[in-house]
């Protein structure tokens, strides 16, 4: 039978820097029968040039020039030019470990339709990885090791962007890459989870992450925190939260302040509590904060915690559990 071919999406914009590495390692692939559908968003650098001389010599590189503007644009453009039975993503700046394409494939071709595989990454920089970095790293390799991202999507994005494949048609009926919603990775994230593409447990690195200073993650504004909180409150209200149960917000810091004030431009009512007793009984934006006590005083509550410290995050799963609520079903963690 004839190996299937796997489309690569890679977006890139003035990344000539790192494209010849990215390039070849996907030349280097162990499996090989593969086309990378590659689009410049406006380089202004050699990058369109350098892909080019790549294309030239190698017949499965398609080079496309971007049709609109953005990510996402670049995406829609690459998956209306590509052909393959498989969906994957690649990043420009960063490094495939030779056997990833292999490893993606046989982990969808053992499982089937309706399924996501994906890998477990490593962060590298020169100038270091910060704690943060490593920090996802390890939080994200967790997950991914169990297949248990899911669990955890609305602390975070769960799948790394230039790191999964699906099936073609899996990836349609996802609707990816046609909303002009920001950061494009957690929306196609939330888009995997809405259609209940099972995640496939896998133990190899299988994605090399490069992380520099001028990075789109790091740069660019559709990819602030806002934008994060907006998307999860957006899915939240889709897929999870059950309207006829009292809603309740836990946190005052900055991002309980941003997702109550999200739900009141909404006109959606909830409780919110917290457990600072110097904000106790003071009201932000006409709401009244409460001890979080009070959520024993309600019954049958949903309940979305925007506490970042993780020793405050352990008690207040502690104080869930006591009262036997469960995660991603009564209670679910924004940071």
């Amino acid at each position: 039978m004839p190996k299937p071919l796997i489309s690569i999406l890679t977006p890139f914009k003035n990344t000539a820097r790192f494209l010849p590495e990215c390039l070849e390692s996907i030349q280097n692939q162990t499996y090989t029968n593969w086309e990378l559908v590659i689009v410049d968003d406006s380089s202004t650098d050699e990058s369109y040039h350098l892909v080019k001389s790549f294309a030239e010599q190698d017949k499965r590189i398609k080079l496309y020039k971007n049709t609109g503007e953005g990510i996402i644009a670049s995406l829609q453009t690459a998956f209306n030019n590509c052909k393959g039975e498989f969906i994957s993503r690649m990043d420009s700046d960063d490094i495939m470990t030779p056997n990833k394409l292999e490893v993606l494939l046989n982990n969808l071709l053992a499982h089937g339709k309706n399924h996501l595989a994906t890998g477990l990454v490593s962060y590298f920089s020169e100038a270091g990885i910060s704690d943060g970095y490593k920090s996802y790293e390890t939080w994200l390799n967790r997950l991914t090791r169990a297949g248990t991202n899911y669990s955890e999507i609305y602390k975070e994005c769960v799948i790394p962007s230039p790191c999964w494949m699906v099936y073609r048609d899996d990836l349609i009926a996802c609707d990816a890459f046609n909303p002009n919603d920001y950061p494009e990775d957690y929306d196609l994230t939330f888009r995997f989870y809405k259609q209940q593409l099972k995640v496939i447990p896998c133990n190899h690195v299988l994605h090399l992450w490069r992380d520099y200073s001028k990075r789109t993650s790091r740069t660019h504004e559709h990819y602030a925190e806002n934008y994060f909180l907006n998307i999860k409150l957006s899915y939240f209200l889709e897929l999870d939260i059950d309207v006829s149960r009292p809603l309740v917000i836990w946190g005052a810091g900055n991002k309980g302040k941003t997702i109550a004030k999200l739900l009141i431009e909404k006109g959606i009512a909830f409780t919110w509590v917290c457990n600072n007793s110097k904000k106790i009984g003071k009201d932000i934006y006409d709401k009244k904060l409460f001890g979080f006590q009070n959520i024993n005083k309600m019954e049958h509550t949903q309940t979305i915690i925007t506490v970042a410290n993780k020793q405050e995050q352990q008690s207040i799963r502690d104080f869930f559990n006591s009262n036997n609520k469960n995660e991603m079903k009564d209670y679910f963690f924004f940071c």
